[in-house]
C-alpha cells in the first residue's frame, strides 16, 4: 500500500516546495474555517451541551486541541468577531494566531486596522515591540538576589507498594544521582516600551562575585551602582572586542598590508570591509530573498580558493554556517561541508 510517505520521497525539489506551500496554504485555510466554527459555537455557548464548562475545556477535552494550541486559536476567535479582517489575514499568512493573540487586548474600533497593518509579517518579537509602543510600561526595579534552592524530596520510608517495572528499585549509582532541576523558560528580553526592555537571567556565584566587584569598582562613575549602566558598560567592551577579533573593526584601522589575494588569508583589510559592506549579516541571496541570519557568521569565498577564487573584498561575503556549508556542497558535492569545517575561522 502507498503511504503519505511514499509519494513525498518520489517528488523532485521543486515539486516538493510546491507542494509544501499548497499545504501551508491549506492549513492557514482550515485554521481560518475553525475560527470561523469556534465563533459561532463560543456565541452559542454550545459547549455547555457537550459537556464543558468553557470553550477551553471544549477545545482541549472535545476537539483534542494542545492547550497553547486552544488558547491562541479561542483568543484569536474572540478577536475575529470583533474585527474580521483578522481572518482574511491568517487566511493570507500576513499574520500569525500568536501575533493576533497579543494584539487582541490592545486592538480598538479605531485603531484595529493601522495595527493589523503593522503587524502583517512580523514575527513574534517584532509584535512585541508594537505591543510595547501601544501600552509602554514603566521600568522594572534591578533586583540582584539569591534564588532559593530547591528542596530535596525524602525517600520513601517504608518499602514500595507497587512492585510494576516504574517503581522498581533504582541502581544504587542512579539512586545517588540529584534529579536534575527544570526551570521553565522564560522571554531572554521583554519590550516594556519602544527603547525599553527587560532581562531576566540566572547566573553563577562566580558570575555574581564579578558583577559585584565590577559595580564596587565603578562607584565612582556609578554612584547608585546601576545594574543596567554596568551591564551596558561591560556588553559594549565584549562587542567591541569580538567585532575587532571577527571583523577586524577597529577605530584606528593599520595601513592595508599589500597583496593579491592569493592567500588562503584574508587579510584585516578585506575582513572589515566586507563585513561594513553585508551589514554584519548573511549575504546569501535565495528564491524568496535575503538570508537573516546574523549568528554564526563566516567568510565565504564567492569564487572557491580551490577554484582560484581570490580573498579580495569583491569575491568575499559574510555566509552563516548554513549557507556556508549549502554553497561548499553545492561545489564540492557531499563532501563539501566537512571541507568548509576543517578550515580555520579566517579562511571560511
Amino acid at each position: 500500500m502507498t503511504t503519505n510517505n511514499d509519494v513525498i520521497r518520489t517528488l523532485d525539489d521543486q515539486s516538493l516546495l510546491d507542494a509544501a506551500k499548497r499545504l501551508a496554504l491549506e492549513e492557514r485555510r482550515a485554521t481560518a474555517a475553525l475560527l470561523r466554527a469556534l465563533m459561532e459555537i463560543d456565541s452559542r455557548r454550545l459547549y455547555l451541551g457537550q459537556g464543558c464548562a468553557s470553550m477551553f475545556a471544549y477545545s482541549t477535552q472535545v476537539l483534542h486541541l494542545a492547550e497553547g494550541a486552544a488558547y491562541n486559536r479561542i483568543e484569536a476567535a474572540r478577536a475575529a468577531r470583533n474585527y474580521p479582517v483578522i481572518l482574511d489575514l491568517l487566511e493570507q499568512s500576513a499574520i500569525t494566531l500568536t501575533a493576533v493573540r497579543l494584539l487582541a487586548p490592545h486592538l480598538t474600533a479605531a485603531n484595529h486596522a493601522a495595527v493589523l497593518a503593522s503587524a502583517r509579517h512580523k514575527s513574534r518579537r517584532e509584535v512585541e515591540e508594537l505591543v510595547a509602543a501601544l501600552r509602554p510600561k514603566p521600568d522594572v526595579p534591578a533586583i540582584v538576589r539569591k534564588v532559593p534552592q530547591p528542596r530535596a524530596v525524602p525517600p520513601p520510608a517504608g518499602p514500595l507498594l507497587s512492585t510494576s517495572p516504574v517503581d522498581a528499585p533504582r541502581p544504587a549509582a542512579a539512586a545517588q544521582r540529584p534529579a536534575p532541576v527544570r526551570v521553565a523558560p522564560s522571554p531572554v528580553a521583554t519590550p516594556l516600551s519602544p527603547e525599553r526592555y527587560r532581562i531576566q537571567l540566572t547566573v553563577s556565584r562566580e558570575t555574581h562575585d564579578r558583577f559585584r566587584r565590577a559595580q564596587a569598582l565603578l562607584r565612582h562613575a556609578v554612584p547608585s551602582g546601576d545594574a543596567a549602566e554596568i551591564i551596558d558598560r561591560a556588553l559594549t567592551l565584549l562587542v567591541e572586542d569580538l567585532e575587532r577579533r571577527k571583523a577586524a573593526l577597529v577605530t584606528r584601522p593599520r595601513a592595508a598590508r599589500d597583496g593579491d589575494g592569493m592567500s588562503r588569508q584574508i587579510l584585516a583589510a578585506v575582513r572589515r570591509d566586507v563585513w561594513k559592506r553585508d551589514g554584519g549579516r548573511c549575504a546569501f541571496v535565495g528564491a524568496h530573498g535575503r538570508c537573516r541570519e546574523t549568528g554564526f557568521l563566516e567568510f565565504h569565498h564567492v569564487q572557491p580558493f580551490a577554484a582560484g577564487g581570490r580573498a579580495t573584498v569583491e569575491n568575499v561575503e559574510l555566509r552563516c554556517r548554513a549557507h556556508n556549508a549549502f554553497e561548499a556542497s553545492l561545489f564540492f558535492g557531499s563532501g563539501g561541508a566537512d571541507v568548509v569545517r576543517e578550515l580555520p575561522p579566517a579562511w571560511q
